[in-house]
């Protein structure tokens, strides 16, 4: 128990450059109060005591903001940062060294009593405000951008990012400690900005030359330019 508790206090203190030392962690972090009441009251639920297990979950949702039922299975070292509003459903499985940010929910998506929540392999990170539904796999290494909705399995190190979520391959592997979510591609952007330079280069075929006045010019490092945009 003892080595538990410090190997979860550890995660904490690789995980959150605000964590500044391990008292800290021990009194401030709620997602860390989530996941030890969890395995308590996993432990009741896996004896046969599930109304109580459900007590303890309730009670420790009260005092912590984050929801884990009972019946979930999650490996070591969870890293659930900020902590409210995550909600971690009842056949969710959770592997070793992943991170939740607030706001997360590993939901299901059917009412017969099967497999209905997502499966989260080894060293997934996923962002602030994600919904990750249904009986699907999220592989090893993946990341799971700010916002997104995630419905469909995805392979290892992928990152998944809009909604719905669109999974895009990585070419090389990540730290596990990967705090760098501004750095999240723009699959949609950059769909539509490809589109704008291809109309741009027929419109230049066609006409000789560019358009003088264009609607819209291509994404510059996020940022679109226009003409005489009204609002």
């Amino acid at each position: 128990m003892l080595n538990t508790i410090r190997n979860d206090v550890q995660s904490v203190l690789e995980r959150d450059p605000a964590a500044r030392n391990a008292f800290e962690v021990l009194l401030c972090y709620p997602g860390l109060h989530a996941i030890w009441a969890y395995r308590f009251a996993h432990k009741l639920w896996k004896s046969g005591f599930k109304l109580l297990a459900r007590w303890v979950s309730q009670t420790a949702r009260s005092f912590t903001g984050v929801e884990i039922h009972p019946g979930a299975m999650i490996a070591k070292n969870l890293f659930i940062d900020h902590g409210m509003g995550v909600v971690i459903g009842e056949t969710a499985e959770i592997g070793n060294n992943v991170t939740l940010y607030h706001g997360v929910t590993l939901g299901g998506t059917s009412s017969h009593k099967v497999k209905r929540h997502p499966t989260l392999e080894d060293n997934v990170v996923v962002g602030a405000g994600a919904k990750v539904l249904g009986a699907i796999t999220i592989g090893m290494g993946s990341r799971i951008g700010a916002n997104a909705v995630v419905v469909k399995s995805s392979p290892p190190n992928a990152v998944i990012v809009g909604v719905p979520g669109q999974v895009l391959l990585r070419s090389h592997e990540h730290a596990l400690i990967d705090l760098d979510h501004n750095l999240l591609p723009d699959a949609i952007g950059d769909t539509v900005a490809s589109l704008v330079m291809h109309v741009e280069e027929l419109e230049k075929k066609l006409n000789g030359h560019l358009p003088s006045s264009p609607a819209l010019h291509t994404s510059d490092h996020g940022v679109w330019h226009g003409e005489d945009f009204a609002i």
